[in-house]
């Protein structure tokens, strides 16, 4: 709750220290992850009753939970199939109706309740003839000096485990905050926090708000503690990396560069030279760089990627390119080897399955010492403990949320702090960006290059199939190429969903005389690769696939892409998916198939068929599905967070970061 002190503050304290928790409780207690007194203190509801308002039984409807008080006047426990199932009810009146709440296969709830118990009880209408609710919350109502805790208020309803009631957990959070209250200090005395409540009565009104308006309140300024918080953690992570290295000379003098560019074949986008000079003044700076690069699919990463290792190579360093792939890192290598082998650059290749290195009679150009620098391109093995790169000045990593930090850092451990640039083509949206990549400088490539096509996104149900099989073989007969993507390798036993090496056969026939081509990753590379080149050289007209070719794969010829299953691939997966059309000339179409009826579903299709731009939709997919999706492998050192919500506190994240970028100085390192 503060920044670390001399002195033990009393909210460390156990929570089986406190007046009614003996050992159960304790046990009950930890399984919510609270084991001293600040986590009870930051137990944070998950709703609210206002107690001093209650609906009437009988103006209940079936569409709208409510909360409803009265007297149990009968129950009792049925049970049926030799004692397996069951079903416990009680009838609830207040006067004006009579309420039936059933728990199925609890038998043990008969023991929380007797006739002429008063109870609220909150839920939602299963049935209207008679009223009944099933499964609903309830909370005996008691006397006692304790009640104006939980009557004629605005009560808090917490998250519980099984054996833990609602009124007494409400109740030790009431004592416990009566007893502790005074001892809740902001952390952050010295920072301008105007116009919010201080941490103690943020954290007062939390759990007992006066009106329900106080809980947004409460909720903001103790979101923006933990903001600081994460904010003040990376600012010192990167005093300290500054404090403790030095850039190598990687500014590079432009032999290179200049006829790279010359040759390249288009002009580089404004947003693209921008993101150069920034890289530029990095790569030559006091500290080594360390700089996310993000661009929509199609943007121009790999042209800039391309310039990036070349300041390097320039500067007598030799640089490692990783790709979470081998269709990817090969894609790479031959891009890299096409414009760098003209230049005299050395590129090798590194995956799992095969080792090519540049012809060795090419001319390549010489570091100090007499060394040739070199690009290394691969995948993850490039990370093996015998695998040497030396005099390594840089370090690219595409599609980096496929990786984990701890494989960005073991690549990174091979050379003396070598500059970093990780690329993807995911956008982040800010709030992360701001929070988990902090540490990292952040360039965006905000601009498309001229004379793409047009996508067009259509979301059809499978009954229209056959049209659009019809569509597709118009545009096979106009020179077009096409991908079709499943969501399986091999048939799951779900009759819904289809798989490539079922459907494999099917294609063949449908597509006749088109040549289809199959790809997923249980091929060997060789036979990988040799699909795809013949894609690439339009022997082949159709690509059957599973999501494997999310990422990297380049056919401008290719204009069609048409995914079934659509429901079950991510919102970022299927943009990423769409990426692979619209990168020639003519006009492009995606088309999603899916008969999929649940609302979140039908929400990722409707906002991929609306709009093709990233950052919009990494948005919306943050929305959505929470950070976790857009995130990839699991970020270390990212902290819990119990109010702040990345995905719409956005206000709360800059007003952190100008916080703690203004005043660095006053926090305890």
């Amino acid at each position: 709750m503060s920044p670390p002190e001399t002195k033990i503050s009393p909210l460390t304290a156990s929570a089986s220290s406190l007046w009614g928790v003996g050992a159960e409780r304790a046990v009950q207690l930890a399984r919510l992850d609270i084991h001293n007194v600040e986590d009870l203190l930051l137990h944070r509801p998950r709703r609210y009753e206002d107690r001093r308002h209650f609906r009437k039984i009988s103006e209940l409807t079936k569409d709208k939970p409510a909360t409803v008080r009265g007297t149990i006047v009968a129950l009792g426990l049925k049970r049926f199939r030799g004692g397996s199932k069951s079903v416990f009810e009680i009838i609830l009146d207040d006067g004006t109706a009579r309420l039936h709440c059933r728990w199925w296969n609890l038998p043990f709830m008969e023991k929380y309740f007797a006739r002429g118990d008063e109870a609220f009880v909150f839920g939602k209408l299963s049935e209207t003839k008679p009223c009944v609710m099933t499964h609903p919350e309830t909370e005996v109502i008691e006397g006692g000096e304790e009640g104006f805790i939980h009557i004629n208020r605005i009560a808090p309803v917490y998250p519980l485990t099984e054996g833990l009631p609602q009124r007494w957990l409400r109740g030790l959070i009431w004592r416990t905050l009566e007893k502790f209250e005074r001892q809740i200090a902001g952390p952050w005395p010295k920072l301008p926090l105007k116009n919010l409540p201080t941490r103690a009565n943020a954290v007062r009104m939390t759990h007992f708000p006066e009106e329900l308006t106080d809980v947004e309140i409460a909720r903001q300024r103790l979101a923006l503690d933990e903001f600081i918080e994460l904010q003040r953690q990376i600012q010192s992570r990167r005093d300290n990396f500054e404090a403790r290295t030095k850039g190598l000379p990687c500014g590079g003098d432009n032999r290179l560069m200049k006829p790279f560019l010359t040759r390249l074949g288009f002009k580089l986008t404004d947003a693209q030279a921008r993101v150069l000079r920034e890289i530029r003044a990095d790569m030559g700076g006091a500290h080594p760089m360390r700089r996310l690069l993000q661009g929509d699919v199609g943007s121009g990463k790999t042209a800039v990627a391309a310039c990036a290792a070349l300041m390097a190579l320039e500067s007598g360093f030799n640089v490692a390119l990783m790709a979470p792939t081998e269709i990817l890192a090969e894609q790479h290598f031959r891009n890299f080897q096409k414009w760098f082998e003209l230049l005299g650059v050395k590129v090798e290749l590194q995956t799992g399955s095969r080792k090519i290195i540049q012809n060795p009679k090419s001319k390549v150009q010489s570091a100090p010492g007499g060394q040739p620098s070199t690009l290394f391109i691969g995948t993850h093995a490039l990370l093996t403990a015998g695998f040497d790169l030396p005099k390594l000045g840089l370090v690219i990593i595409d599609e980096q949320h496929k990786f984990g930090v701890a494989q960005r850092e073991q690549l990174v451990r091979k050379g003396n702090y070598p500059h970093l640039l990780v690329m993807t083509a995911t956008p982040i949206p800010r709030t992360l960006g701001l929070t988990l990549y902090g540490d990292l400088d952040i360039s965006m490539i905000d601009e498309l290059p001229g004379g793409r096509g047009q996508i067009k996104t259509f979301v059809r149900p499978t009954d229209k199939l056959p049209k659009v099989w019809e569509f597709i073989r118009e545009k096979l007969a106009a020179g077009r190429q096409i991908y079709v993507v499943y969501p399986r390798v091999e048939d799951s036993g779900a009759k819904e969903l289809k798989a490539v090496t079922m459907e494999f056969e099917n294609l063949q026939k449908l597509l006749a005389p088109f040549r289809v081509g199959l790809l997923h990753g249980r091929l060997k590379s060789a036979e990988r690769e040799n699909v795809m080149s013949e894609f690439r050289a339009n022997k082949i007209h159709a690509l059957l696939s599973t999501s494997l070719i999310e990422v990297g794969v380049d056919v401008p010829n290719a204009t069609v892409m048409l995914v079934e299953n659509a429901e079950q691939f991510g919102l970022a997966q299927l943009h990423q998916l769409r990426g692979r059309i619209g990168r020639g000339a003519h006009e492009s179409f995606c088309i999603l198939i899916s008969d999929a009826k649940n609302e979140e579903a039908q929400s990722r299709l409707k906002i991929l068929k609306e709009t093709t731009d990233g950052f919009q939709i990494a948005e919306a997919d943050l929305k959505l599905r929470g950070p976790g999706e857009l995130l990839g492998q699991e970020q270390s050192g990212a902290m819990r967070l119990r109010f702040g919500d990345l995905a719409e506190d956005s206000n709360l994240i800059r007003q952190a970061r100008a916080l703690v970028g203004k005043a660095a100085g006053i926090f305890v390192a």
